[in-house]
């Protein structure tokens, strides 16, 4: 149940049938920037076709019923199950400010981004789904006004290709740098001049207040100091939480996600979840890489093997024309961590790497990505490292 992508990815692993609420196909989440700015038509990020399964598109469903293992949908059918995936994902996180509806100042949609229900300001979208994408190309224009609350990895995916449209873009970051949860200051600096280059206008330790709406249609965003941006377009991308009111209504066991165990099962052993919704081993890891991963473990499980899923080492990458950055486990060092870092003003780029106890624990790569693949070999294996120089991690091109 759910058509993302750890949802499409079990399909393609298995032969299921997939109840996707959203109408399009499945797609890559990833690449929606692209399709907003330009370079990719919606088709370019479909994902491959179910293997041998049927997908249902439109198909909301609005309950469980665990006792005779059957799911209720919104148009009146009911689908029955020998096993339940929930792979319902996350929505956006909707701040608390002034002009938006009353119903969203809970901060979070009761439904998918982008959907009627969410009754949003005329030009003012959240990020997070195809719609969103469409809706959101089809009012820029170039010279148009927009405004990007949030500087995490969304925010700054929208800004860069929102100013590739030819827009005015202004990017507010509460915190006191981009992407705060995967770079360190000085690779947020190069990422802030990068957006710089590109025309976009970076405010950070910047708090939004609320938007002005009169008729209906966003006119402006209100910063907590009084300072007014105009704005024809405004994109909310604050963050996202695990879509759980189903599993809630069920009576499964939920805390900040659908809690799963190793071989992905709920607290209902007919049950299982995987993707942003689910929570394992009190982690939620809101990255595709893990989506893909408890898919693939569940296949497994599901076709009568003995797999388990221990976690996930994620890494984040962005590759997007010519930025180009890397970020993996714990990119700000401990008091006795080692360090080593690499910069050329010259070319842009920088290195970094932290380490543990004689282990890989974190690092940021911006700009030169030659060193990707060792370091995300030598961080996944969790392994010690052998008795070189730190430096020769930074240095040892192995691929990306």
């Amino acid at each position: 149940m759910g058509g993302g992508t750890a949802g499409a990815r079990l399909a393609e692993r298995l032969p299921v049938t997939l109840l996707g609420e959203e109408p399009h196909a499945p797609y890559n989440r990833v690449l929606l920037a692209d399709v907003l700015a330009g370079r990719y038509g919606p088709e370019v990020i479909a994902l491959p076709a179910p293997r041998g399964g049927a997908v249902r598109r439109g198909a909301r469903v609005t309950g469980i019923d665990r006792e005779a293992r059957e799911v209720r949908c919104a148009d009146g059918t009911r689908v029955g199950y020998d096993r339940l995936v929930l792979a319902t994902g996350s929505n956006p996180v909707l701040p608390p400010l002034r002009g938006l509806a009353n119903g969203l100042t809970n901060g979070v949609t009761g439904g998918p981004a982008g959907s009627e229900g969410d009754r949003l300001p005329a030009g003012v979208h959240a990020f997070r789904t195809l719609d969103d994408c469409l809706a959101l190309g089809a009012r820029v224009r170039p010279g148009a006004r927009a405004v990007v609350v949030g500087g995490g990895l969304l925010g700054v995916s929208a800004a860069r290709a929102l100013a590739a449209r030819g827009a005015e873009v202004v990017l507010a970051q509460q915190g006191e740098h981009l992407m705060e949860r995967q770079l360190d200051a000085e690779a947020s600096a190069l990422l802030r001049g990068h957006l710089a280059g590109l025309g976009v206008e970076v405010h950070t330790e910047c708090r939004v207040r609320g938007l002005r709406a009169p008729q209906g249609a966003v006119t402006a965003v209100e910063l907590a100091d009084g300072f007014v941006l105009d704005a024809d377009l405004v994109v909310l991308a604050c963050g996202v939480r695990p879509r759980v009111g189903l599993a809630l209504e069920a009576g499964l066991d939920v805390r900040r996600g659908i809690v799963v165990d190793d071989r992905l099962r709920t607290s209902d052993p007919y049950i299982h979840a995987v993707g942003d919704c689910a929570e394992h081993d009190g982690r939620l890891y809101g990255l595709a890489g893990a989506a893909l991963e408890q898919a693939d473990v569940l296949a497994e499980v599901l076709a009568g093997g003995d797999a388990v899923y221990r976690g996930t080492r994620a890494l984040t990458r962005l590759s997007l024309d010519a930025l180009e950055l890397a970020a993996f486990g714990e990119p700000v060092p401990r008091s006795g961590d080692d360090t080593v870092r690499l910069a050329d003003a010259t070319r842009g780029a920088y290195r970094k790497v932290v380490v543990r106890g004689g282990r890989l624990v974190g690092g940021v790569l911006y700009g030169d990505l030659g060193a990707v693949g060792t370091l995300a070999r030598a961080w996944e294996g969790d392994e010690a490292l052998p008795d070189a120089p730190l430096l020769h991690l930074l240095t040892q091109d192995g691929g990306s």
